[in-house]
């Protein structure tokens, strides 16, 4: 068996593994990342959720999710604006095809595809590398960034799999004890996606399993029409992303057999994928034949189960190469982020930040996305985060501390994943794909800073990698959650060093005490002009009823927008006024995204 030798090894291509693996490199040290899977990226790409969730703002767009969005627009040249439930929409192919660009950059990067680990080698309480099928690697420091925290069951560190109750750290919204929902659901269902085509004539026929219940769909859609209900995740390209909760492909039933054998988890995985087969089936048969399986998207290795699915190759390209986990095993690390953690200060629009008892901050990755929790078997009410920004909802900001993705006694080892300590509560905020890049990028430059140190991670500076983060010369990343400091701002870093300094300082409205100055009226190519009467509404909305272009004469859109400096003048544009501005229309959310008031008339 061949003996590899790096300086951090990270294990798992998902979303935080593959900007820990680059960041790693990127700050010097000898970096190995090992994947299952042929695409990188995880939930944003291989699994098939090309329509990213939270840090929408652009105030939270920083570090390597501020570079993928960049280069989003730059390699996707017919833009985001596609569904309605994200503000990112993409055709998941160029978003693999960009994180494997970048990996494939660092001449001190390693990538090898299509092993899971098997085993976790270690000298007493250290990790010191993973045994794989054909191949051994030894490290200074490994990072656990696999979709189900599979080098914490394999090492034996203390996890938690499942629900805790309220008397454990007084989580508002966690069951006060075991019920049969909680028995019933353990975990937050997974989804295997799956992308319908819209094929504008007459698409092959979905053949359902024999087995299909199309009872389970019944009122998927009620409370919306059958186009909004396809525009919540269209992509370009006539591609529409299937990842819908309500009686839709989100699949719970047996979910502790991910932590059982492999034939179990095997079963599920078929079961999950047939799910979705019979749901795309289902939207079919009630919405016309002009929509089909789309083809040849996601590359798969055409396993036993895949092959007696009944799919063609090309068929089977239109689900997601594996299933979009929402919770994995969860570390039992230095610090546990609960519920408490993520909701609001009284009174005010942000969570408080993270301060350890030398008064110092421990913050490391931001999110703001509301606490998203998905059960087939019924809704679960938790306390909302949530706050009305630049026209519409968003959720509360909240932070991630390092020692979360530290274990409580084993060196050597950081996690990079879902499986960061977190509640099952809380995991409903900290789990989405932004978050997640934050806390690899985090995990990345934890590591290359412990190896050129040489110290355990536990060990390193939270200030040291804090400023690391901040100074990044490739992708700057926002520690401090700020709505009206962009990364553009001359003061940026200035300001964030300020509430590192002096978190008791950090103010509740989220807001630095300088307005957002109006930047330079660039008017990109890519905007279109709309005019009309400005209306304000309350509760922060906002409508045009446009008189330009002529296409649109009369019709009522929601104007929204993720700038500070157009957020502020939103709210002081009298009602009637006249307004021109600059953005995108999204047909799918009927709104304009406003990036220029071009002018008061």
């Amino acid at each position: 068996m061949e003996q590899l030798n790096t300086d951090v090894l990270v294990v798992g291509g998902g979303t935080g593994g593959t900007a820990a693996a680059l960041q790693s490199a990127r700050r010097g040290a000898h970096t190995i990342l090992v994947s299952e899977f042929s695409w990188l990226g995880g939930m944003l790409t291989s699994a098939g959720v090309a329509a990213p969730d939270g840090n929408e703002l652009v105030a939270f767009q920083t570090g390597l999710w501020g570079a993928f969005l960049r280069e989003l627009r730059q390699k996707q040249p017919t833009g985001l604006d596609w569904g309605w439930v994200s503000f990112f929409n993409y055709d998941p192919r160029i978003g693999a095809q960009i994180w494997s660009d970048w990996v494939k950059s660092p001449k001190n990067l390693h990538w090898i595809s299509g092993y899971a680990p098997l085993e976790v080698l270690r000298k007493g309480d250290r990790i010191t590398g993973v045994r794989f099928k054909d191949f051994t690697i030894n490290a200074q420091v490994t990072i656990d960034a696999t979709e189900l925290g599979d080098i914490l069951a394999q090492a034996e560190i203390p996890y938690r799999w499942g629900w805790e109750w309220q008397q454990q750290w007084l989580e508002p919204s966690a069951p006060i004890k075991p019920n049969q929902f909680t028995d019933n659901c353990p975990v937050q269902d997974p989804t295997w996606v799956v992308l319908l085509q819209d094929f504008g004539t007459e698409a092959p026929a979905i053949k359902p399993t024999p087995e299909a219940d199309f009872s389970k769909f019944q009122g998927a859609w009620d409370g919306y029409d059958p186009q909004q209900f396809l525009n919540y995740g269209r992509l370009p390209g006539g591609l529409i992303m299937i990842n819908w909760p309500h009686k839709g492909n989100d699949y719970g039933v047996g979910l502790n057999r991910l932590m059982a054998s492999a034939p179990q988890k095997q079963a599920f995985w078929r079961e999950s994928l047939q799910h979705s087969l019979n749901f795309a089936a289902f939207i079919q048969q009630h919405l016309g034949r002009r929509y089909g399986l789309a083809e040849n998207i996601f590359p798969h290795t055409l396993s036993a189960w895949k092959t007696d699915l009944g799919l063609t190759p090309q068929q089977l390209g239109a689900f997601a190469i594996h299933p979009y986990y929402r919770e994995s095993r969860r570390l039992c690390g230095v610090q546990t982020i609960t519920e408490n953690h993520i909701l609001p200060i009284s009174e005010g629009r942000v969570a408080p930040l993270p301060i350890d008892h030398n008064g110092q901050c421990e913050a490391i990755a931001i999110g703001n996305y509301p606490n998203d929790h998905h059960y087939s078997a019924g809704l679960l009410p938790v306390k909302l985060k949530l706050l009305r920004w630049g026209g519409r909802w968003t959720g509360t900001p909240f932070t991630i501390p390092y020692s979360t993705l530290i274990p409580e006694t084993t060196e050597g080892l950081i996690v990079a994943e879902k499986n960061i300590s977190v509640s099952h509560i809380a995991n409903g905020a900290t789990r989405l794909q932004p978050v997640v890049l934050g806390i690899g990028q985090a995990a990345g430059m934890a590591a290359a800073l412990s190896v050129q140190q040489r110290i355990s991670p536990r060990m390193l500076s939270v200030r040291s990698l804090q400023q690391a983060l901040l100074t990044d010369p490739i992708a700057p990343a926002a520690i401090i959650p700020l709505f009206n400091l962009t990364g553009d701002r001359p003061d940026w870093q200035k300001w964030q060093q300020y509430y590192l300094d002096h978190p008791q300082a950090y103010p509740i409205t989220g807001e630095i005490p300088q307005p957002s100055p109006n930047p330079p009226q660039f008017i990109s190519p890519s905007l279109s002009e709309f005019s009309g009467q400005f209306h304000r509404h309350p509760d922060q909305e906002y409508t045009l009823t446009l008189s330009q272009p002529h296409s649109l004469l009369g019709q009522v859109w929601s104007l929204v927008t993720l700038h500070p400096h157009i957020n502020q003048q939103l709210q002081t544009i009298p009602t009637a006024t006249p307004i021109t501005v600059c953005g995108r229309h999204n047909s799918a959310g009927r709104w304009l995204l406003v990036e220029v008031i071009k002018e008061l008339c």
